[in-house]
């Protein structure tokens, strides 16, 4: 009942904020919003023989590295599942023209880095192709997801106000745009049973393990039930099983579990345990068949929390592969998977590896939940960062740690920087770590094993932490919530099996004594970093966030905005981003912060345009259990 209800309550505030109009064809009555969008003229800035052309209170760049860096306008809207958004019609006022005396200043490429080495993107196209770039001066996107437990319907309207000419040099600009929206709410309230909140998906081994979870949840209102994974959902103890493989069939579990018992959670427990040839998990992954220039593929939960899509007015099964040809999320070249991004669940992995492992989770979080609310180590923030790219203006770690202490009111601030001679390498992260924090944020650079970064203006390298030190942390059951921006921090399929298949793959010479020398990705370790941090006994993380693949980031501040790039774009966004809905936004459940930071990307920085925005949002990964309540049960 209180679903209906507050399905309700967002219908009625969607009519009553959009001023609703009714208007009727073939006797179908339709509703119509109409946006009116004014832009002031742009201002045009000369900075290193380049123009940047900015316009007051627009929010985000057109920012295709090796394409003009140009305004954007975004502006998101939400309705109720089962909308039917029939039309969208944009129109524009007149253009004015505007002769630039220079070239406008391209879209610096991101950057990464890989075996030791600055790494940058690949330029995907060249603005000689182009007459007009962007060739229209808007466009929009539909996607399906869940916000505030609800399953909503977005709506991404991007208008571009300035249009380059790069032939003859000029600009069109576009200050007035018109958008009216023509859509049919649904005839009846979507809704779905109020059985269960939360599934946990378990290979049999750690079943007996994760039953005092489950009832830990279920006395604190989670309404919870324990799913094993070879028997009920291969075996079809609930629902008929579907799928091409083992990973798809999981997946329409999850959907069936939405559609008949109301679940929002989704808590995976199991790693990998083994495979040379192959590898062996005890639960499913996806990979992600995105190639960025650096790698060509790497672990994507978000599959499994994107279950739906809207296609052609109808919301169906999302399954990766729009292209039907068995390689889900392929992105390589002219090749590319249509994928809607949007988490429809609250999805987190703890990917144990035994049961010693589900055991030492399970304590924590029953721990951490029962006895932090009023604790006062909660109150403390510690942030790990430095010159992640030295030579610019910024140190990227620390802007980016700073502006999430912003978002942090009433937390003390714990910095560990390089430049203020706090960061001088491993002991310093430990002895911040074991004093207790409720938050814990690195940003640098990172690998399966460690996370380090550079001193101000100054290439050699400050290591920070790695697995090897964690046994040294010592704080207890005051565990933080982590987030880490770095490459392959949570890189989860590491083994020691990776040693014998990396040998097979590459001969002893390419991985132990020459290219690519494989055996220093570290690869081979039993647990990554984040993982290794999550799951340590009488200390280290609660739950810990982090890139599974390359984590590419800006640098600079190229639309001269004065907000470093870093914290706009990439990873940084998204890092930032998850303490603003926490710590301002106040989403206290752990999953509900996390999926809202991955919305708040997709909205703005639509995935589908650029590939490392796709790649940003695909490959971060929640060690966690998604229905953790931040801070504690009061």
């Amino acid at each position: 009942m209180s679903k209906i209800l507050s399905i309700l309550i967002v219908i009625i505030l969607l009519f009553s904020s959009l001023g609703v109009i009714v208007s009727s064809e073939n006797n179908n009555k339709y509703y119509e919003k109409s946006i009116l969008i004014s832009f002031n003229e742009p201002k045009i800035i000369q900075k290193n023989n380049f123009d940047i052309i900015q316009i007051e209170g627009i929010n985000t760049n057109l920012n295709i590295p090796g394409l003009p860096l140009l305004p954007c306008y975004i502006e998101n809207y939400r309705f109720p599942i089962g909308t039917k958004i029939k039309n969208i019609e944009i129109s524009c006022s007149e253009k004015n023209i505007y002769s630039l005396e220079n070239k406008i200043i391209i879209t610096p490429q991101p950057q990464t880095i890989k075996d030791g080495k600055i790494l940058y993107t690949n330029i995907q196209d060249d603005i000689t192709n182009y007459e007009k770039y962007p060739l229209n001066n808007y466009d929009y996107n539909i996607g399906v997801g869940i916000e505030n437990g609800e399953h909503t319907i977005f709506l991404t309207l991007r208008c571009f106000p300035v249009q380059y000419i790069p032939d003859v040099n000029l600009i069109f600009f576009y200050k007035d745009y018109e958008i009216v929206v023509t859509f049919d709410p649904p005839k009846n309230q979507i809704s779905y049973p109020d059985e269960y909140d939360m599934i946990i998906i378990s290979p049999t081994k750690f079943l007996d393990n994760l039953q005092p979870l489950v009832e830990h949840k279920n006395q604190n209102g989670i309404k919870t039930i324990l799913i094993d994974e070879a028997n009920d959902i291969t075996g079809e103890t609930y629902f008929p099983a579907q799928g091409r493989d083992c990973a798809e069939q999981m997946k329409y579990f999850i959907k069936e579990a939405i559609e008949n018992w109301g679940i929002e959670y989704v808590l995976l427990v199991g790693g990998r345990y083994g495979g040379i040839l192959e590898e062996i998990w005890w639960i499913p992954v996806r990979y992600s068949n995105l190639n960025d220039g650096g790698e060509s593929s790497y672990l994507a939960d978000l599959y499994f929390a994107d279950i739906y899509k809207y296609e052609n007015e109808e919301i169906v099964f999302e399954d990766w592969d729009s292209n039907d040809n068995d390689i889900f999320a392929e992105w390589r070249g002219f090749r590319k998977d249509i994928i809607d991004c949007y988490p429809d669940v609250y999805l987190g992995r703890l990917p144990c590896i035994n049961s010693f492992d589900v055991d030492i989770m399970v304590d924590k979080i029953i721990t951490y939940e029962t006895s932090t609310n009023g604790a006062e180590w909660f109150n403390r923030m510690i942030v790990v960062g430095g010159d992640s790219s030295p030579g610019d203006q910024y140190y990227e770690g620390e802007e980016e740690n700073a502006k999430a202490l912003e978002y942090m009111a009433g937390f003390e601030d714990i910095k560990i920087w390089t430049s203020l001679g706090t960061f001088t390498g491993p002991d310093d992260v430990i002895n911040a770590i074991s004093n207790g924090g409720g938050f814990l944020f690195f940003d640098g650079h990172g690998n399966p094993q460690t996370f380090g970064t550079h001193p101000p203006n100054n290439d050699s390298w400050i290591t920070g932490l790695g697995t090897n030190d964690m046994s040294k942390i010592s704080n207890g059951d005051k565990l933080p919530v982590t987030v880490v921006g770095g490459c392959h921090n949570g890189q989860f399929n590491v083994s020691i099996f990776n040693i014998f298949s990396g040998i097979l793959q590459y001969g002893l010479r390419g991985y132990f004594f020459g290219a690519p020398y494989k055996f220093y990705s570290m690869e081979w370790l039993p647990k990554c970093w984040a993982w290794k941090l999550t799951s340590l006994r009488n200390g280290g993380a609660i739950a810990t966030m982090a890139f599974a693949g390359l984590d590419w980031f800006a640098v600079g501040d190229y639309d001269e905005d004065g907000i470093p790039d870093c914290t706009q774009f990439y990873s940084g966004y998204f890092n930032v981003n998850f303490f603003k809905n926490y710590g301002l936004n106040n989403y206290t459940i752990l999953g509900q912060a996390y999926t809202a930071t991955q919305i708040d990307y997709i909205n703005q920085h639509p995935p589908m345009n650029y590939n490392l925005d796709c790649k940003t949002v695909q490959e971060l990964t929640l060690m966690g259990d998604p229905s953790l309540q931040v801070g504690g049960y009061q």
